[in-house]
């Protein structure tokens, strides 16, 4: 992480887990990394529940051996709770990817793909939602 994403790795931006089915990324809130109210900053919620999402995507792609790009389309975050201490991402739509990617192959389309994160303390209270929208496409 720190050679393909120095600024998620500053952060404390980790993998906690990853299978066929789903993602797990853990972030702490520390100094390094908080907003000025104290709680983790918006910004690095966004970069390890996009993390959680596209780790899936990547892991589809590298499964399907064939040259596929992909790219965030569009983003939307929810904000429900004060984020401090260490947040649990989780991203459970592994299932999506693999359609949308043997979809692209059969067709030679693009497709679009939106999927959920969301962001746990360590109560399990919800702090934060994300949709990402990823763009794939066969080149």
């Amino acid at each position: 992480m720190f050679f393909k994403l120095p600024s998620a790795f500053f952060c404390g931006i980790r993998v906690v887990s990853i299978s066929q089915t789903k993602a797990v990324i853990r972030v702490r809130h520390r100094w390094i990394n908080q907003n000025p109210f104290k709680s983790l900053y918006w910004a690095v919620q966004g970069m390890a529940s996009e993390f959680a999402s596209g780790i899936l995507v990547m892991q589809e792609i590298a499964a399907a051996d064939q040259k596929i790009s992909m790219l965030v389309t569009h983003q939307e975050g929810t904000f429900t709770k004060k984020a401090t201490g260490k947040i649990l991402f989780t991203c459970e739509e592994a299932h999506l990817v693999k359609e949308a990617i043997q979809k692209s192959i059969q067709t030679g389309e693009g497709q679009t793909i939106y999927m959920n994160v969301e962001g746990f303390n360590e109560e399990g209270i919800s702090v934060s939602k994300f949709i990402y929208e990823w763009g794939i496409k066969v080149k």
